[in-house]
């Protein structure tokens, strides 16, 4: 991962500490930050990070990109930047060009698949799309006769279904009905629905671990602020064990998070080593995010659910991102084959060797 002085992460977190200040967006009712917050992001070319220069992109590496997300997980930015990066990255496996504007990607979970028709057309349906109804364009990968293939496709030639998530993000179905994309072209050798939704569970993964590091510090914040019979909660030993709690699954799921993140940089391709780090930050993360909202609220009490307090804007969005690309579950039982397709004898090194 980048360190802390990385230039891509620094602009990432001015632009989100001017524009995306969580009790400012918290009071404006009608939306009007998101389109300077997108602006900045767009003219310092943090969408298209993961994009080459050739393909319109900053040619920014895959660490820069992930620490992006770390820090987008952090503000809760409740934008299409992840979306409009994963999608970069997808097109960009096929050196296919990025339109400018804000995208996302299909399928984005295991049970969907777009097919390919014999006459260049697409079909299917993908549901849980983040964001499709924001974006421009989406970067669809399809499966045909000939194998697995990337789109880029104009998202007004889909049929795009109202949908929010927990956080009242966009999370949409998407209907292809022989539709007809903007470019079209093989994917490389060995990339399937599975290595794009292993780049999505790392992406979620980060953004859950920055949201829980928000959590921590707000709770923590609090309770030395809340006073209760003439002392500050946090003096309790009930309220000090929780926000221990609290920070034992932030440490845990920045650790799974990062680790997977730091293979993916490393690996040539998305194989073993990737998906026992991507599958297994997947899982810890959710299962962070689900008992930190819990720790999170219990310390603020009643306030916290108060829709005028910024905590919900990290706990919900933290439990929605856990079904993105594949819930806890889904990698849950996939993790198991891999592992019982190995042998009881290989656990261990398996284990052992991250």
């Amino acid at each position: 991962m980048a360190e802390s002085d990385n230039i891509v992460a620094e602009t990432a977190e001015k632009i989100f500490a001017d524009l995306a200040d969580a009790q400012t967006i918290n009071r404006d009712k009608e939306g009007n930050w998101k389109a300077p917050l997108w602006s900045a992001l767009t003219e310092a070319g943090l969408p298209l990070s993961w994009v080459p220069e050739d393909c319109d992109g900053s040619g920014a590496s895959l660490a820069d990109g992930f620490s992006v997300l770390s820090s987008a997980g952090r503000f809760a930015v409740a934008v299409p930047l992840a979306e409009t990066m994963l999608a970069g990255w997808l097109l960009a496996q096929a050196k296919i060009a990025s339109p400018e504007g804000a995208m996302t990607i299909a399928p984005a979970g295991p049970r969907d698949t777009i097919k390919l028709d014999a006459d260049g057309t697409l079909s299917g349906r993908a549901r849980g799309v983040p964001f499709a109804k924001d974006a421009v364009h989406l970067a669809v990968l399809a499966k045909g006769g000939n194998g697995w293939s990337i789109a880029l496709v104009d998202a007004k030639s889909c049929r795009i279904e109202t949908g929010l998530n927990l956080g009242s993000d966009s999370s949409n179905t998407v209907t292809f009905d022989k539709t007809k994309p903007l470019t079209i072209k093989p994917a490389p050798k060995g990339f399937d629905q599975t290595a794009l939704l292993l780049m999505g569970c790392v992406a979620r993964s980060l953004q859950i671990a920055g949201a829980l590091e928000s959590m921590l510090d707000i709770s923590v914040r609090y309770s030395n602020e809340r006073v209760a019979f003439e002392k500050k909660i946090s003096k309790f030993q009930a309220v000090q064990h929780n926000l221990a709690k609290l920070a034992g699954e932030t440490a845990a799921a920045m650790a799974a998070a990062t680790s997977a993140a730091d293979t993916i940089v490393h690996a040539t391709s998305f194989d073993e080593a990737v998906f026992l780090e991507a599958a297994s930050a997947k899982i810890r993360c959710a299962e962070a995010a689900e008992k930190g909202a819990a720790i999170a609220h219990q310390v603020h009490g009643a306030i916290g659910f108060t829709i005028e307090h910024i905590l919900h804007r990290y706990t919900l969005r933290a439990l929605a991102w856990r079904d993105d690309f594949g819930n806890e579950s889904h990698w849950a039982v996939e993790l198991g084959k891999m592992v019982a397709a190995r042998g009881a004898d290989e656990l261990w090194p398996l284990v052992a060797s991250r």
